[in-house]
């Protein structure tokens, strides 16, 4: 793995990821272990993720919808694990997508709303659930946003990739209990998106990747990409129903890796 982690006094060479998980069983917090908790974010985006039956009932339509489970599994580009840790600025200008911003700074669970109802603007909330969950890394707020945000038959709470990260991060980074230190600063900044798919208004197929930064005694970074299923209820997108989509390519924003996955740089839409 390529990635560097920097800390006042030293530079840290690449770590194989054997290495990594074996850093895990450390017993001080460090930069490498910082590093290891990303990387674990990595592994379990590129995994199979776990198989959701859909339960309860959904507004959009009581039987199955063969298009949207087309879409969720279409395959999307394979990049190795440590692209989502390497800078390499790419030659040629990305494509873009122009997001509109939120219109609504604290929706519900604190999550900011007031998007169109557009694909974009499905990308758009996507990002915000992502943004609030991933600062916050609390379990606490998970269960909040995922109570306010997550529609019938969607992904549970303890099966949900955003719970599954926030886990990780906690215990990587040898905080316990339910939410991160105060001292541990995390940012979570889109940077890149692309609409999968859609099938009619009321539903899109939206990824984001979001550049992540987080702080624990030094710095680590990397991009995090994410796809849902996103369906229009009560004036908003929401999480929909169904089996989860294809992992999302995970890659460093604005480097080639990213543009040769497809993720568009990210332009936010004012007015």
């Amino acid at each position: 793995m390529s990635r560097r982690s920097r800390s006042h006094s030293t530079a840290l060479e690449p770590w194989a990821r054997p290495k990594l998980l074996a850093i895990l069983t450390a017993a001080a917090v460090s930069a490498l272990v910082v590093v290891a908790g990303l990387a674990l974010f990595v592994s379990y985006a590129l995994g199979s993720p776990d198989t959701v039956t859909p339960s309860g009932t959904t507004t959009a339509s009581a039987a199955p919808v063969p298009e949207r489970d087309r879409i969720a599994a279409a395959p999307m580009v394979s990049l190795p694990p440590e692209a989502g840790f390497t800078p390499d600025p790419a030659i040629a200008a990305a494509g873009e997508i122009r997001v509109p911003v939120a219109t609504v700074p604290l929706g519900p669970a604190g999550v900011a709303t007031g998007f169109p109802q557009t694909p974009a603007g499905a990308v758009g909330q996507l990002a915000a659930i992502e943004q609030r969950v991933l600062e916050t890394m609390s379990l606490p707020v998970v269960r909040e946003v995922h109570q306010e945000w997550v529609q019938p038959g969607g992904p549970s709470v303890e099966g949900w990739e955003l719970t599954r990260d926030v886990t990780l991060f906690l215990a990587a980074a040898r905080q316990g209990g339910q939410e991160k230190d105060l001292t541990t600063l995390v940012t979570a900044t889109p940077a890149a998106g692309m609409v999968k798919g859609s099938d009619g208004p009321s539903w899109t197929l939206a990824c984001v990747l979001m550049d992540v930064q987080a702080a624990i005694h030094t710095d680590a970074r990397m991009g995090y990409g994410l796809c849902a299923r996103m369906a229009w209820r009560d004036g908003r997108w929401q999480i929909a129903p169904g089996d989860p989509p294809a992992p999302a390519p995970q890659a460093w924003p604005g480097s080639r890796a990213a543009a040769a996955a497809g993720w568009l740089t990210w332009i936010d839409e004012v007015g």
